[in-house]
């Protein structure tokens, strides 16, 4: 049941991945209990830095288990993060020479950069690199490299044309604002590790809030949101 009132405002940080799939959630959230979430998106590295320096937010939602874990060691969070899905890593092109369903197509010399997130700071950079070392086509397609400091701004790289092809989440190729742009294919799940995405409410959150942020994180395992999930290409 709804015990919020109407103009509460919840401070979710959001990492990059889930930037459209969280909008969704947000509003189903919103339309079950009245409180808005305030969505604040950058990459999991950069959004747990902050949250070390004391960044206000309620709820994180981590691309990847490792950072709402060191947060709950640092006693950061309310409790041990939990896992609310897993993301797919795909890779997106608006270039005529990739083809195929695996990495070999990207040496095709009509595809002369290739955005990825920094694997420091990101995990689906990570699984690019991992998925790359696997096929043994880094050595190749290292030259080709254009780094972002998240997926959002490999997105922007893409969809600006400054570059030809793109590693990604499939969450963003699925959302309705990107349709129609380019073509994506699946990069297969046996070459990177599972992307488990973890959420944890923060002690930075207090009051109203609090009980707000926990109510938003069990919405994330109803399964309303778990339709959402599922509609943006998550496992």
């Amino acid at each position: 049941m709804p015990f919020a009132g109407i103009g509460q405002t919840l401070r979710v940080a959001v990492a990059a991945n889930a930037q459209f799939v969280s909008e969704k959630l947000a509003k189903a959230f919103k339309q079950k209990t009245g409180i808005e979430a305030q969505l604040i998106v950058s990459s999991s590295g950069k959004l747990t830095t902050q949250i070390e320096q004391g960044a206000p937010f309620d709820v994180f939602l981590s691309a990847d288990m490792k950072y709402p874990q060191e947060l709950y060691q640092k006693k950061l969070t309310t409790a041990a993060p939990k896992i609310y899905a897993y993301g797919t890593l795909v890779i997106w092109s608006k270039a005529n020479g990739l083809s195929g369903n695996n990495l070999s197509g990207l040496s095709n010399v009509a595809i002369k950069k290739i955005a990825i997130a920094n694997p420091k700071l990101a995990p689906y950079g990570t699984a690019a690199e991992e998925a790359m070392q696997k096929t043994h086509t880094f050595a190749t397609l290292k030259p080709k490299l254009v780094y972002g400091e998240s997926i959002a701004q490999v997105n922007q790289y893409l969809i600006a044309g400054a570059v030809d092809a793109a590693f990604t989440a499939k969450s963003v190729v699925l959302d309705s604002a990107q349709k129609g742009v380019g073509r994506w294919t699946e990069v297969d799940s046996k070459l990177y590790h599972p992307i488990a995405q973890g959420v944890v409410v923060l002690k930075a959150s207090q009051g109203q809030n609090l009980a707000a942020a926990n109510q938003f994180c069990k919405f994330m395992f109803s399964v309303q949101a778990k339709q959402i999930f599922k509609a943006y290409g998550y496992r």
